[in-house]
């Protein structure tokens, strides 16, 4: 075994040298026949390319493959980054059209706030009405202005439409107010065209009852109803509703608010009552004062 193992040996050795022998005379060949500067060496190697490189287009499609497929991965990274930064941008856009159609909606309240007409005489606060975080009364709103706003007991609050209520509880940064819904509030109004004074009292319902009506017979479902101004608690011919007529035969108001989408009032800044100083003020009104009779002239004696 061993000799024929050393015989093989033998035999491959000098076959191997004389092949990597003629490779390496055929590569410095064709090496020298590719940088020989001649017009016939040209034409040869112009002939061989022209025998040669077509026939071995099969061999490059491996290449041309792997070659495009890296293309198609570095394009692809592309077209995965930038579908990423759209859906960044279009998540960016959508929160900005939240913020607004909220500002829209905020606007077009604030707009409607303005469009109503007041007395030129009064002026106003607006304020952003909050969650109700709970009260003796049951039909109430916060909202965020309060002492440091110069809000007052007592004033009313109006949205874009009507009366809403008026303040009751008053801090530092938010106060409170009663609806006309509630079962606490009464406001003197009147009944127009028939001008019949009435009582706007709640009932914890969204339409409140009119109350001490003269004549009810005037009254008729659709009038209009305003604010009166007796007792000095509200500004006369602020808007509050329309008359209508319950199943029970009972006359109500349908409010002009809209109760549904309360988020901004206007706070109406009523005049200063004066407080009397004097007891009998209470009861009857002070008397004017009398005219001064000047003193007669002293006669000159005889």
């Amino acid at each position: 075994m061993a000799r024929d193992r050393n015989g093989s040996d033998d035999f491959t050795r000098p076959l191997r040298r004389i092949l990597v022998g003629g490779l390496v005379a055929l590569l410095l060949a064709i090496f020298l026949i590719w940088r020989i500067d001649s017009v016939r060496v040209e034409q040869l190697r112009a002939a061989i390319v022209d025998r040669f490189v077509p026939s071995f287009e099969w061999a490059m499609v491996p290449v041309t493959k792997v070659a495009g497929m890296l293309d198609d991965a570095r394009s692809y990274a592309r077209i995965y980054e930038q579908n990423q930064e759209l859906r960044r941008e279009l998540q960016q856009m959508r929160a900005w059209k939240e913020a607004a159609l909220q500002l829209e909606q905020q606007n077009a309240k604030l707009l409607d706030l303005n469009q109503v007409r007041l007395d030129p005489q009064l002026t106003h606060v607006t304020g952003v009405v909050l969650a109700d975080s709970g009260s003796p009364f049951r039909q109430s709103v916060l909202l965020n202005v309060g002492h440091r706003d110069g809000i007052r007991d007592g004033w009313a609050t109006m949205d874009g439409v009507g009366l809403v209520g008026r303040i009751a509880g008053v801090g530092e940064q938010t106060a409170r107010v009663i609806l006309l819904t509630d079962s606490n509030s009464r406001i003197p109004v009147v009944v127009q065209p028939s001008g019949q004074k009435a009582l706007l009292s709640g009932d914890n319902s969204p339409s409140p009852v009119l109350e001490f009506l003269e004549k009810p017979d005037l009254v008729r479902p659709g009038d209009r109803v305003v604010t009166s101004g007796d007792g000095a608690v509200f500004p006369s011919d602020l808007l509050v509703g329309e008359v209508a007529q319950s199943p029970d035969r009972r006359l109500r108001v349908r409010l002009a608010a809209d109760y549904g989408r309360l988020e901004f009032l206007r706070v109406l800044r009523s005049r200063e009552r004066p407080v009397p100083t004097d007891p009998g003020d209470l009861i009857t009104p002070p008397l004017p004062a009398s005219p001064e009779i000047p003193p007669l002239a002293s006669q000159a004696g005889p």
